[in-house]
């Protein structure tokens, strides 16, 4: 199964950093109640494969394995019921791993010769991160004029203002981002707040 197969027309994917696995349950509710059934849970804390395990629990919820940086976190998130595995950066070993289990991989790229090294893997959708830092849209421009077969997920600083301008661009698969999934509102249970940042994200996106 492809990356926009698992994505499932949904453009915007929340990235979870959970502490607590006993809310796991309140956000995957609060996620589908949004009308955004789709989650990255994470590996940045020690309960991380926990939060992915539970969330992966919900038929109606789509579930990936976000922050993976070894063949060894991509057992443990497949493991756990992970069905795409995203990394910061690009990893060879992690790619092949994910590769040989069936796993939709997107791993991380910001430079023309990091793409390069993902289509000699066999990839054509790459996280393109970190998505501000490394120059924001102009530069999704640019590579993509140099690579129209590659699809991009751009993460990091994107934010509910930025988004849409991401969106509009033809080459940009979806966004990731934590705004709706902000660790102040998990840590404080507003699961409802959660709800309705994802709510808002229905029709105000391309």
């Amino acid at each position: 199964m492809s990356v926009t197969d698992i994505l499932g027309g949904h453009r915007v994917v929340p990235v979870v950093v959970l502490n607590d696995p006993g809310s796991a349950g309140d956000l995957g509710a609060a996620l589908v109640a949004g009308g955004l059934p789709i989650a990255e849970a994470t590996f940045r804390t020690p309960e991380a494969a926990q939060v992915l395990r539970r969330l992966a629990r919900r038929a109606d919820l789509v579930v990936g394995a976000g922050t993976v940086i070894t063949a060894r976190q991509v057992d443990l998130a497949h493991e756990a019921g992970a069905r795409f595995v995203v990394s910061p950066g690009l990893s060879a070993e992690v790619v092949r791993r994910c590769q040989a289990l069936d796993l939709p991989v997107i791993p991380g790229v910001s430079t023309a010769t990091e793409i390069m090294a993902a289509l000699d893997l066999g990839l054509d959708t790459v996280k393109f991160f970190p998505a501000e830092a490394s120059g924001g849209l102009p530069t999704v421009k640019a590579l993509s004029a140099a690579f129209p077969q590659v699809r991009f997920v751009p993460t990091g600083g994107v934010t509910a203002q930025s988004a849409p301008a991401y969106l509009a661009h033809p080459a940009v698969a979806a966004v990731g981002g934590s705004w709706m999934v902000a660790p102040d509102l998990l840590t404080a249970g507003k699961w409802d707040e959660v709800t309705a940042r994802c709510a808002d994200l229905q029709g105000a996106t391309p």
